[in-house]
C-alpha cells in the first residue's frame, strides 16, 4: 500500500494557501510530516453524507482511502472525497462482491453506509470477512443502527433527530420543532461517531490484534451528543417552554440581532461580568434595566437591545465589541469566514486546486497534524486498475474483470 509523508511549505496561513498539502502549518520549510493514520488502510463503500464525511475524516490525517463506487454513477454527491481514491465495482454482480471480498482480506478497516441486512444479502457481513481477515475492523454506520425494529427502514437527517429526543428541543418559541440543517445526526452523530469509534477500535486492536464491529447508529450517536440536556434536567435550565430557556434563545444575552444593514451579531454574556460589558458596549444602563435572570422581563430586555442592535452595521459593532469580554461577536456568513482576522491568523480555512475553500481539519495534532489533500475529488474509477495492482491483483484478473463489466475505469477522462 502507498505511505504518504509530506514536506509542508513555510508561508502564511489564509484562504490562498496552497501547494501539494496545506502550507499554513507554521512548520519549517523541508519539514517531514507523519500523520497519525498513516498506513491504515480504509475501504469506504460510496454512501451519503455521513460514511463520507467519516472517511474523509479518516484520510485527512493519513489513512489511505479507496472508496468502492458504482459503476456510472454521477460521482460523490456530498463532495466530502477529499484525499480519497475511486474503485468501480458492480456488487450486485457476485464477482464484484468477491473484488471487495479481497479488498477487506488485507484491509484494516471497511466502512459500510447501509441500512441491516444489505451486507449480508452480498455475502459481505461481518462473520464472513472477518473470518478471512480476524484483525478488520467492520463499521456500520446506519440511521437507526444494526437491530430493533427500524433497522431496515428508510430515514435521513431529521428522522434520526426526532428519535433521538433532541429534535423536540430545538427551535424558536411558538413554533414547531426544526432541525439545524443535516448537522447533527449526519455529521455529529453519525460520521464523526464513527470515525472515534474506528480509531479507538484501532487503538484497542494494538492490544488484542482483533478487529471488532462498531454500530454505529445516528439516533443513539445525536442522543450521547445531548447528554448535557440529560444530564441538567434537574437543573432548571430546561424548564420552560422550547425558545424560552436559558440557551435555546430565550434571554436576551444568549441569542442573535440583526443589525442596521442586514446582518447579525451574536451574543453569549451569561456571566455577569459578561452580561455588564455588553449592557456598556450597547450604551444602557444597567441600573435602568431588570435583573439579569428576571425571566419575565425577557421579551421586553430581547426587545430593548434588538432595538439598540438595529442602530449600527455589524462592522461597527464589531468596533465597539472587539478587543472585550462581552461575549459579542458577527455571525460571519461562509463568504466572510475564511478572511475574518482570527481565522486567517490560524489558517482555520484551507484552498484546494480548484479555488474552493473548506475549513481545516480538526483538532490539531502538535506532532502528527493533519494535512488536507488540496488536489480535487477523483473520478468514479479514476484508479480502478492501480488499487487492484496493490491488492494483489494481476493484469490478467484484471482485464477479465473489465471484460466481464464487473468494474470501470475512467482513464481517459482523468486525463483530460
Amino acid at each position: 500500500m502507498r505511505r504518504r509523508r509530506w514536506r509542508p511549505r513555510g508561508g502564511a496561513p489564509g484562504p490562498g494557501c496552497k501547494g501539494p498539502r496545506a502550507c499554513a502549518l507554521h512548520l519549517p520549510k523541508g519539514t517531514r510530516v507523519v500523520m497519525t493514520l498513516r498506513g491504515v488502510s480504509v475501504v469506504e463503500l460510496a454512501g451519503l453524507a455521513p460514511g463520507p464525511f467519516c472517511g474523509m475524516v479518516l484520510a485527512d490525517f493519513g489513512a489511505q482511502v479507496v472508496r468502492v463506487d458504482r459503476p456510472g454513477a454521477p460521482g460523490d454527491v456530498s463532495r466530502l472525497s477529499r484525499g480519497k481514491r475511486s474503485l468501480a465495482v458492480d456488487l450486485k454482480q457476485r464477482r464484484g462482491a468477491a473484488v471487495v471480498r479481497r479488498l477487506c482480506a488485507r484491509a484494516d478497516v471497511l466502512l459500510e453506509p447501509f441500512r441491516h441486512g444489505v451486507m449480508e444479502k452480498l455475502q459481505l457481513g461481518p462473520e464472513i470477512l472477518q473470518k478471512e481477515n480476524p484483525r478488520l475492523i467492520y463499521a456500520r454506520l446506519s440511521g437507526f443502527g444494526q437491530s430493533g425494529r427500524f433497522a431496515t427502514a428508510a430515514g435521513h437527517d431529521i428522522n434520526y433527530l426526532a428519535l433521538s429526543g433532541v429534535l423536540s428541543r430545538l427551535g424558536s418559541s411558538g413554533e414547531n420543532p426544526s432541525a439545524p440543517l443535516n448537522l447533527l445526526a449526519d455529521f455529529g452523530g453519525g460520521g464523526l461517531m464513527c470515525a472515534l469509534g474506528i480509531v479507538m477500535a484501532l487503538f484497542e486492536r494494538t492490544r488484542s490484534g482483533k478487529g471488532q464491529v462498531i454500530d454505529a447508529s445516528m439516533v443513539e450517536g445525536t442522543a450521547y451528543l445531548s447528554s448535557f440536556l440529560w444530564k441538567t434536567q434537574n437543573l432548571g435550565l430546561w424548564e420552560q417552554p422550547r425558545g424560552e430557556n436559558l440557551l435555546d434563545g430565550g434571554a436576551p444575552f444568549y441569542t442573535t440581532y440583526r443589525t442596521a444593514d442586514g446582518g447579525f451579531m451574536a451574543v453569549g454574556a451569561l456571566e455577569p461580568q459578561f452580561y455588564k460589558l455588553l449592557v456598556k458596549g450597547l450604551g444602557l444602563k444597567s441600573d435602568e434595566l431588570p435583573n439579569q435572570m428576571s425571566m419575565a422581563d425577557w421579551p421586553e430586555m430581547k426587545k430593548k437591545f434588538a432595538a439598540v442592535f438595529a442602530q449600527k452595521t455589524k462592522a461597527e459593532w464589531c468596533r465597539v465589541f472587539d478587543g472585550t469580554d462581552a461575549c459579542v461577536t458577527p455571525v460571519l456568513t461562509f463568504e466572510e469566514v475564511a478572511h475574518h482576522a482570527h481565522n486567517k491568523e490560524r489558517g482555520s480555512f484551507v484552498t484546494d486546486g480548484e479555488q474552493g475553500v473548506s475549513p481545516r481539519p480538526a483538532p490539531r495534532l502538535s506532532n502528527t497534524p493533519a494535512i488536507p489533500s488540496l488536489e480535487r475529488d477523483p473520478l468514479i474509477g479514476e484508479h480502478t486498475e492501480e488499487v487492484l495492482k496493490e491488492f494483489g491483483f494481476s493484469q490478467e484478473e484484471i482485464t477479465q474483470l473489465y471484460s466481464d463489466k464487473v468494474i470501470e475505469g475512467n482513464k481517459l477522462r482523468a486525463s483530460l
